[in-house]
């Protein structure tokens, strides 16, 4: 997509909408409910819970000032013909009063614990933390509801190299989750590599989040699933925004076509390569330090850097009637890094160009039908094409490296839910999956190519039953997960479960349990991949060199929740089998071995948070030992995982008042391990000689982070500015560390360093 085709979007964004605010400020008689209920929350620091299915046609006149909440409600009752369910002191229910229209109710989706840590953040009985983006209020150095970042505030996830392309959920690495988008199973996730989230939260309806007895309509992700869901209902009304940042801009919006046609599109752009930001540099120092961007000798200048990104999605909703529906969804989500090398040999002046490109484009067709009140099924066709394109100039070696990784992942979803009772649900499926993954490598001095594609198709088949007791009190769903691959003739049989007993009024006990495989993972075979900047390339299990990895948890929680304290603390064990040494990124003496091995996680999860009228604060702390056993390595005895972060602890507090939202938050945990060399004895048989491995922890990392924003009306639409600043007190922690050996035999250490204090500002407009 070329930069004039890009503006061209945003300014189309930007006069639409303008053009838009003006025709309702011209007729300002009534607005839409949601935008009322948005103003009621700032103002009584309550929260509607609601189906967007239910409010997105109604418009009212604003309700007359000094009115009391009471009052607000009975007035709303009464213009819109809903129900106005205060469950809480602060959280409200919106529902319809009827049941007769099976095919356009959307019901409520039974949660334990409202507004988890912010708002728009719920726990449900079945382990599972929902997002809801468009309802979401206010995390520290967050001004967007970026998804994979927001998560990072649960206890249990983390990065421990700050991207969120290398997500750590229970120790485990960022190719072991399961990234869906609509269905879509996703191979890339983030932008500037791995700093921004790759997923536009503006058309995301809800997001997901499962670390244990996950459903069985889940294969892959033995760490967790990260299920994004945009929209599926039609709301007849145009809506849009537009938003600007320093380092990118974007715009989205619904816009109906008929009555029974939607389109919604969201699009960002960077604008990284027409100028530069403070932000930009931060990001810039933060993922080019030690790469070949950025490594170079004195006789070679590195000029001209171009690096830019864009995303964008697409929804096309159709309701053929009242029963039957259909969505098409498309997204790309795109990278771009060129930089040219210019270089003095023999009084001869060469400049070549290296270059890398990083695109996931994926699309699916799905077909809903409501039958009758009890039976729904859907069907899903789906498609994801990830490629990964790197040629690499070495001028001083007169050397040309091209690298190529594809992904092609395409599928059949075929599922149905039905309710056998009030308490008692079933739902189950076929998936029938086929992914075709190949590498590249091509060398011409000395000449060497390698290439490798292999193939597999997986059948699967699920069943699941959920029951609900007529008080709440008790959840249970107990699923069951029959995978066939086609290639070594195998048969997976995965169970999961989750049981949820509330007691004692205000307390709820928890077990969650699941056995996993996924037979997609990452490997690294050079710390220079891909200019070193994307080192990792994904790959298939062939059952010999690469198992297919599998892995079975366990875990046990309580959790406490009264007048707006939530404590909560869940234990857990988590045993993967099937890793290869290649897939964890070995930087010492393991680095070009080739094992095969497991690792082992324990640990324990705690929660306090409580709410004041304006006011949420929250400490969570995890501590687990996570180790590895390698037959072939370190004599088969087990030694601290790449990822073995043993304390962690975040405490944060949010402020709301009116239309203004502050937040402040503190990260500390335990330095990563490393292995230090053999200071008697450093170089043996030409090559460094280290000690045991993972044997030494760098510093403990700190970071504070801070973001407000305001909300303000422009005629009947709403503005947002917002400030954030990542690592407020600009602490320089090394975040990770290794060691390199010169052809002169002297050992260089090499520091990456965390990013440093990054500001942002944004400013988004919504009509």
């Amino acid at each position: 997509m070329s930069k004039k085709t890009i503006t061209s979007l945003f300014i189309g964004y930007f006069f639409f909408g303008i053009s838009s605010l003006f025709s309702q400020t011209n007729s300002e008689v009534t607005q839409p409910l949601a935008l009322i209920l948005s103003q009621i929350e700032s103002e009584f620091n309550v929260t509607f819970t609601y189906a967007d299915a239910n409010i997105n046609t109604i418009e009212i006149s604003s309700p007359e000032q000094d009115l009391t909440l009471n009052e607000i409600l009975d007035y709303l009752q009464s213009e819109t013909g809903l129900l106005f369910q205060l469950i809480s002191d602060t959280n409200i229910v919106v529902r319809i009063d009827t049941l007769t229209d099976i095919t356009t109710t959307q019901f409520l989706e039974e949660v334990v614990v409202m507004n988890y840590l912010t708002k728009g953040i719920s726990l449900k009985p079945d382990g599972i933390t929902q997002f809801k983006p468009k309802q979401f209020g206010i995390l520290p150095g967050l001004i967007e509801p970026d998804v994979l970042q927001s998560i990072q505030a649960l206890p249990g996830v983390m990065s421990v190299d700050e991207r969120v392309s290398n997500l750590n959920v229970r120790g485990g690495t960022h190719d072991q989750n399961l990234i869906l988008w609509d269905g879509i199973k996703m191979y890339q996730s983030g932008h500037f590599f791995g700093l921004i989230s790759a997923f536009s939260p503006y058309l995301t309806e809800t997001v997901k989040v499962s670390k244990n007895g996950t459903s069985a309509m889940y294969g892959d992700g033995v760490s967790s699933i990260i299920d994004m869901q945009n929209s599926k209902t039609l709301q007849h009304d145009f809506s849009g925004g537009i938003g600007l940042n320093l380092i990118s801009a974007d715009g989205f919006a619904k816009i109906p076509i008929g009555e029974k046609n939607e389109l919604q599109i969201a699009s960002r752009r960077s604008m990284t390569d027409w100028f530069t930001t403070p932000t930009y540099d931060q990001y810039f120092k933060r993922i080019f330090q030690d790469t070949d961007v950025t490594n170079q000798n004195n006789s070679t200048i590195s000029q001209n850097q171009n690096f830019y990104f864009y995303d964008t999605s697409l929804k096309w909703l159709l309701n053929i009637s009242n029963k039957d529906k259909i969505s098409v969804n498309a997204v790309t989500i795109y990278n771009n890094l060129d930089y040219d090398e210019q270089s003095t040999i023999n009084d001869v002046n060469e400049t070549l160009n290296s270059n890398l490109v990083q695109f996931n484009l994926a699309g699916s067709i799905d077909y809903r039908r409501q039958w009758n009140e009890n039976l729904k099924t859907s069907a899903q066709f789906y498609v994801s094409h990830y490629n990964l394109d790197a040629t690499n100039f070495n001028i001083t070696n007169q050397q040309r490296l091209i690298q190529e990784n594809q992904v092609i992942d395409s599928g059949l979803k075929l599922h149905a839910n039905y309710q056998i009772e009030e308490n008692l649900n079933y739902f189950g499926g076929y998936q029938f999956i086929e992914v075709g993954i190949s590498n590249l490598e091509d060398v011409d001095n000395p000449e060497f190519r390698r290439y490798t594609k292999e193939v597999l198709r997986t059948h699967s088949l699920f069943n699941e039953f959920k029951f609900s007791s007529n008080s709440r009190n008790t959840s249970v769903r107990l699923g069951l997960r029959n995978t066939y691959i086609e290639k070594f003739d195998e048969f997976i049989v995965e169970p999961r479960l989750s049981i949820s007993q509330k007691f004692l009024k205000y307390f709820r006990f928890e077990i969650l349990g699941e056995l996993k495989s996924q037979t997609t993972t990452q490997i690294i075979d050079l710390q220079n991949d891909f200019l070193g900047v994307e080192k990792r390339r994904w790959i298939l299990a062939n059952n010999s060199t690469i198992p297919i990895v599998k892995s079975k948890q366990i875990s046990l929680g309580i959790h406490y929740n009264k007048k707006n304290l939530i404590m909560s603390a869940e234990g857990y064990s988590k045993d993967v089998e099937g890793i290869t040494s290649r897939s964890q990124g070995f930087q010492n003496q393991y680095q070009f071995v080739n094992a095969i091995g497991s690792f082992r996680i324990s640990g324990i999860d705690f929660l306090i948070n409580k709410k004041f009228e304006a006011f949420s604060t929250w400490l969570s702390y995890s501590y687990s030992v996570n180790n590895y056993t390698f037959s072939d390595l370190n004599n088969g005895e087990a030694f601290p995982n790449n990822a073995d972060i043993r304390h962690s602890l975040r405490l944060a507090s949010s402020y709301s008042f009116n239309n203004f939202k502050l937040a402040i938050g503190a990260n500390w945990r335990s330095g990563k391990p490393f292995t230090d060399f053999n200071s008697t004895m450093p170089i043996a048989n030409n090559s460094i000689n280290y000690n045991s491995p993972n044997a030494n922890n760098l510093e403990d990392y700190l970071r504070v982070d801070l973001s407000a924003t305001y909300t303000f009306t422009l005629g009947r639409s709403n503005a947002i500015v917002g400030l954030s600043l990542w690592n407020l007190l600009n602490a320089q922690t090394t975040i990770n560390s290794y060691y390199t050996l010169s052809d002169d035999n002297n050992i260089s250490k090499i520091e990456n360093q965390s990013l440093g204090i990054t500001p942002n500002l944004s400013f988004r407009f919504h009509f």
